[in-house]
């Protein structure tokens, strides 16, 4: 499997630790883009940083985790190409990967227990993508990209914490 990076804000912080060890435990091979405390920063910086390597294909798959989910979700799905997919259920995530090939995984740090996380974050990673009569909806999603969106690539000014 590749390198998956992950990233959080502060409230996603301390779940992004206990899927740190279970990537480890896995042997997984991860990159830590941040937050590293509690301390209050802001979310689309570190979302921005995993959206935009799926984006440019350095890396296939991401982590996103903030206080709900949302914000990390909101924000990566501006980026071309990134399917990112906020989930709260193993169905959902094992649904996200199967029908929508999504490639960025988002997650509530202070939504999702941490059982939970861990067990959507395995069925999500295992969950092959079915292609088939799937394709056709991604293929619409890129169409309306092509159109909605340019070329540039936000991004983010981590030194704008503030």
């Amino acid at each position: 499997m590749d390198t998956i990076w992950i990233g959080s804000d502060h409230g996603g912080y301390d779940l992004k630790q206990q899927i740190l060890a279970y990537l480890g435990e896995q042997n997984i091979l991860y990159r830590d883009v941040g937050s590293y405390s509690t301390e209050i920063v802001r979310y689309p910086h570190f979302a921005g940083l995993v959206a935009g390597a799926v984006s440019r294909g350095v890396i296939k798959r991401g982590i996103l985790i903030c206080s709900t989910g949302i914000g990390m979700s909101i924000i990566a799905n501006r980026f071309r190409g990134v399917r990112a997919s906020l989930c709260t259920s193993t169905y959902m995530g094992r649904m996200t990967r199967a029908h929508n090939d999504s490639n960025i995984l988002c997650l509530g740090g202070k939504i999702t227990g941490v059982y939970e996380a861990l067990d959507i974050l395995q069925v999500w990673l295992a969950t092959p993508f079915e292609g088939g009569r799937h394709c056709i909806s991604l293929d619409i999603i890129q169409q309306a990209e092509a159109v909605n969106c340019t070329d540039a690539i936000w991004e983010p000014d981590l030194d704008q914490e503030t």
